[in-house]
């Protein structure tokens, strides 16, 4: 039976490189029939480095049979994975995310989840000295995610030990890290092309705090004009999106990566008092500049109250 190895739905560069990582390793040093996949279209960022790498995009599944023989990787919240997951097989968990529970495995199985900005960052940890066997191609994935989870090593997630294995990676391959993260955040700020629910939901995950079920999602990019123009349709769209995924509320960030701060949009009463519960701000408008918030994981999540 073939393993597959998949991330988060919504996937973003860790979700989608990650899961060809380790299929890689599988497959070529523990002689385990593994395959990537995803859980719908990369976005953007995610898309440049398939191409930049020349790796071919996994396919994309919408669930998972009973009995099936699975990896996951990048999350262990059964929200961001396909309905059933608890049916499947499930032989590992990689993830760099807090323990979320809710998920059941038919036999004991291995689980990593370490505190670092990023699971290739994992990967390479437990490959040890079989990452030196891995092709340019697996290594530049490495990179790619870990200088995407990272931003380039702005995020407050980042460790030294993340910084440590990126610039051993971007030595190996001859890689300059800030001509591959700019190219990568320059991909990933091309939102042109999406629509305002898809902008919505591209980077996007799902929380209940305080009995409110929230959709928090964020836009990373270097050129968050390109989105704020965009706010009253993004707006007018939220009630729509969160009704058709069963939120009450969606709160977008648009995290500038290059000034390291984030912009809240703020459509009604309910994200005012949520901001201003959450982050000690005083909203006057639509939206409201949070200086130096740059993690969804680190420090939006742990600070939100309703």
């Amino acid at each position: 039976m073939t393993t597959k190895v998949f991330g988060h739905k919504a996937p973003d560069t860790d979700s989608t490189g990650s899961p060809i990582v380790w299929a890689w390793y599988l497959n070529e040093v523990k002689g385990v029939a593994a395959e990537p996949a995803l859980l719908g279209e990369p976005n953007t960022e995610a898309a440049f480095v398939l191409k930049h790498w020349d790796l071919p995009k996994p396919a994309i599944i919408a669930g998972v049979e009973p009995g099936e023989s699975v990896v996951i990787v990048d999350t262990n919240n059964p929200a961001e994975l396909p309905e059933g997951i608890n049916k499947a097989d499930i032989t590992a968990i990689i993830d760099h995310h807090k323990l979320v529970g809710g998920i059941e495995t038919k036999g004991p199985i291995d689980i990593t989840i370490r505190p670092l900005a990023c699971t290739a960052t994992i990967m390479h940890d437990l490959m040890g000295a079989d990452v030196e066997k891995a092709p340019r191609a697996i290594k530049g994935a490495m990179l790619s995610c870990i200088l995407s989870d990272t931003l380039e090593f702005r995020s407050p997630t980042t460790t030294a030990h993340d910084k440590a294995v990126a610039e051993k990676l971007a030595a190996d391959l001859g890689v300059n890290i800030n001509e591959l993260a700019s190219a990568m955040f320059e991909a990933k700020s091309d939102v042109s092309a999406f629509s305002d629910a898809a902008l919505l939901r591209m980077d996007s995950k799902e929380y209940n705090v305080d009995g409110t079920e929230l959709r928090v999602s964020v836009l990373e990019t270097t050129a968050p004009k390109l989105i704020l123009d965009r706010k009253d349709s993004l707006m007018a769209s939220m009630p729509g999106v969160a009704q058709e995924d069963g939120a009450d509320q969606v709160l977008l960030f648009v995290i500038d990566i290059l000034n390291e701060e984030a912009t809240l949009l703020v459509p009604n009463d309910l994200v005012k008092k949520i901001a201003e519960a959450s982050f000690g701000c005083t909203v006057e408008g639509d939206t409201v500049v949070l200086p130096g918030l740059m993690s969804r994981k680190k420090q939006i999540i742990p600070a939100l109250k309703v």
